[in-house]
């Protein structure tokens, strides 16, 4: 058997700080760059099609990269074990090295190939590239996972890592490669180009994921604290793609922090480090509790009264940004066009489906998954199961956004509403959130229309809310 090792990549797709790859050239052998593609073993959660979007542009860029090194990816299809018996033989190789993954499925495939390649003799190890800290290295006194985020980042905290690994400058190669499958077979990106929108405001890529980290903390980072929760202002990292992908690692986040003489314990870094913090929540959450992926984690939500009848004509109108509620609107027409949307329109537009038109928060998952470029299986878990109040550390149920007030806080001159309503710009500013509020003379001075230019409301806001709290008093009294 040869000095060849795998390296299985997955999503892990950068060269630098990358545990695997640092562990297969310790031990001076040859480096087969190795991606396989099987979305079947992804059931019940196979990429959507903007992560499929971001996943071919994010492997070309690491074939650039490993092929200015004199390597390349090695692109494969199908079932993951066979392919990689496949490749081990054809190549000699004596061993897979990859970095881990969390979600319930891959876990579960994961250990099966690790054991059948072992038992067959082959070398098979397995790294931390993903996560600051492993979902079972920070537990309560008594052994179990914590479910209150604060308590679990003061334990993770105390144990930051430091170094990061450094890119190879050169990789030891195969003379006599295997044969690859040309990127376009895997039909990643879409038939049908409704992509422009994505390819304007992406880069993906490890060079991708440098430069928006680097813009973010030159840019962004000083006004962290507050400006993240206003949609009209470019005051968020945007790193969440990059780091679902593994294009840039949290160790490499906090690393380029301190390099820049910031203290991840202070302001201005702590609120974005506690950021990175409720991502490492999501995974702990999900490695103890994997059936929260499709049930609550509080079981008191197992059997909630929603509101199916009429549910899916909603669903559409809130899919669409078509609700006639501004900020909800603006959120769901950025999604759509650019793969993304603001965190705190994300709470908003949450709420408003789980709590004032009663539709299960798993709608709402579906949706995101395949919409989302930084769509990952933890952090979309935590974040839905926390605004529809049923999760671990949950917004307590009666926290229910009011897009109105939202809007006039978060985005006082009405900016984010004009960028992605244009139908309501010429609206003064004091009735861009609530249009229906507006005398008709305004709204005809601004072109508007309510229920032809612009959607009058879906729902009433207010008594929606006291519907949905009438709800929870009874779950309480059950």
């Amino acid at each position: 058997m040869s000095d060849t090792l795998i390296l299985w990549f997955r999503r892990d797709l950068r060269l630098a700080d990358n545990p695997a790859l640092a562990a297969a050239l310790a031990r001076g052998a040859r480096i087969l760059p190795l991606y396989i593609h099987a979305p079947e073993e992804e059931a019940p959660w196979a990429r959507g099609a903007a992560s499929r979007w971001w996943l071919h542009h994010s492997l070309a860029a690491l074939d650039a990269e490993l092929r200015a090194l004199g390597s390349r990816l090695i692109i494969a299809r199908g079932a993951s074990l066979a392919e990689l018996r496949r490749v081990a033989t054809a190549s000699g190789a004596r061993g897979v090295f990859w970095n881990r993954l969390y979600d319930p499925a891959t876990r579960e495939r994961d250990s099966r190939i690790k054991q059948a390649l072992r038992a067959e003799g082959l070398e098979c190890e397995s790294f931390n590239g993903a996560l600051l800290v492993e979902p079972w290295e920070v537990l309560k006194g008594d052994g179990e996972p914590y479910r209150v985020f604060s308590a679990f980042w003061r334990q993770a905290v105390k144990v930051l890592p430091g170094e990061t690994l450094a890119a190879p400058s050169a990789l030891p190669v195969l003379d006599r490669p295997p044969a690859s499958l040309p990127l376009e077979a895997l039909e990643l990106l879409p038939r049908i180009g409704w992509d422009a929108g994505l390819a304007a405001a992406w880069t993906p890529g490890e060079p991708g994921a440098w430069a928006a980290l680097e813009r973010f903390i030159g840019a962004a980072l000083a006004d962290y604290g507050e400006g993240r929760n206003r949609p009209d202002q470019p005051s968020t990292s945007r790193l969440s793609a990059h780091l679902h992908f593994g294009e840039l690692s949290p160790r490499q986040a906090l690393a380029a922090l301190r390099a820049r003489g910031f203290d991840p314990h202070t302001k201005p870094a702590e609120p974005f480090v506690r950021e990175l913090g409720w991502r490492e929540f999501g995974y702990h959450l999900l490695y103890h509790f994997p059936h929260t992926t499709e049930r609550p984690l509080d079981e008191r939500f197992a059997d909630f009264p929603w509101a199916l009848d009429g549910a899916a004509e909603r669903l559409e109108r809130w899919q669409q940004g078509a609700t006639g509620i501004p900020l909800v609107d603006a959120g769901m027409r950025e999604l759509w066009h650019s793969g993304w949307m603001h965190n705190r329109t994300r709470m908003v537009v949450a709420s408003l489906l789980t709590k004032n038109l009663l539709i299960p928060w798993q709608e709402g998952a579906r949706w995101f998954w395949d919409t989302l470029v930084d769509a990952d299986l933890a952090s979309n878990t935590l974040g839905w199961q926390w605004t529809a109040g049923c999760g671990a550390d949950a917004a307590p149920y009666f926290r229910i956004f009011n897009p109105v007030l939202q809007g006039q806080r978060f985005d006082p001159e009405g900016a984010y509403i004009r960028r992605w309503c244009p139908e309501l710009a010429r609206l003064p500013a004091k009735f861009i959130h609530q249009p229906w509020s507006a005398p008709d003379p305004i709204l005809r001075a601004a072109g508007v229309q309510l229920g032809a230019t612009y959607p009058r409301p879906l729902i009433d806001l207010a008594t929606s809310r006291e519907r949905a709290l009438g709800i929870w008093e009874q779950l309480k009294g059950g």
